[in-house]
């Protein structure tokens, strides 16, 4: 009984620490959905109810024809919206999965000369902001004639992201060398060990990069503005733009814009979360 005395003791005081723990991150969460909440709630408002005093944290009566009425809009065609951004984060997303896979599996796993000098420059160009190098890249795909078209966006994303070629290295760099030998000696070629063995196990690090590119492509607005100019080719973030700025008063309708945008993201994070969570909590860089 006396060895038993002092885990005894403990147990009350772990007990209240889990429980302040969890109370704090329940607190923390709801304070960053309340934004969330807030556009839901508003979508589903008048404008008297949006502006009453005090506030209405709840509609009374709900207004639920805003959400039909969105999708109806003339200045805000939402399905061919989401269709571009569907089309646009989609491509993105692969370009990016793929060139930074195999990128990383070639810094970590293969042997070349000058592989280390390549790789420091590919990581040093995380210090080049975007802004700097925006002006020339805008003129090359004007002299090529390509501005006006999803290609200057889509394209780049072939061409590799210094930062996930990092964070996929890393995770590479993780896998035994025992399981590249034992192919290798079996007969496997460098395609097929990269694509039966290395790119199932960092499977989870593969759905963090897709994740996060999907989430910086769908909100993207400085490219699209600036590349593309036929309204027809618009997606979700600048579509939500002009629609905004055409309907300033209408604040339940931009309200409900901005929850169909929002919501397909939601969706996905929803149906990638066990992924997400388990390469985020194995990540090594």
């Amino acid at each position: 009984m006396t060895a038993r005395g002092p885990g005894v003791r403990r147990r009350p005081r772990a007990w209240l620490t889990a429980v302040l723990r969890h109370a704090a991150l329940i607190a923390v969460a709801a304070l960053l959905m309340l934004p969330f909440y807030w556009m839901l709630v508003s979508a589903l408002k008048s404008r008297g109810q949006i502006f009453a005093r005090p506030l209405q944290w709840w509609p009374d009566p709900p207004v639920w024809s805003n959400l039909v009425a969105v999708l109806d809009y003339p200045g805000f065609p939402y399905w061919l919206l989401l269709g571009n951004t569907l089309f646009y984060a989609g491509m993105v997303t692969l370009g990016t999965v793929l060139s930074c896979a195999a990128a990383g599996y070639s810094f970590a796993c293969l042997r070349w000369r000058g592989r280390d000098t390549l790789f420091a420059a590919t990581v040093a160009t995380l210090l080049i902001p975007a802004i700097a190098t925006f002006l020339p890249t805008y003129l090359i795909w004007a002299r090529l004639g390509l501005t006006g078209t999803y290609w200057p966006l889509i394209l780049p994303a072939y061409l590799g992201n210094a930062f996930f070629i990092f964070m996929l290295r890393q995770f590479f760099l993780g896998i035994p060398r025992e399981l590249f030998d034992a192919a290798r000696m079996d007969g496997a070629g460098e395609l097929r060990i990269f694509l039966q063995i290395a790119l199932p196990i960092v499977r989870p690090a593969l759905i963090v990069v897709a994740v996060f590119t999907t989430l910086y492509t769908w909100h993207d607005f400085f490219g699209p503005l600036i590349y593309l100019q036929d309204p027809a080719d618009f997606p979700l973030s600048v579509g939500l733009f002009a629609f905004r700025s055409q309907r300033t008063t209408e604040w339940a309708l931009s309200m409900t814009a901005a929850l169909y945008t929002t919501l397909p993201l939601v969706l996905l994070f929803a149906l990638a979360s066990g992924y997400f969570l388990r390469g985020a909590r194995i990540a090594k860089f």
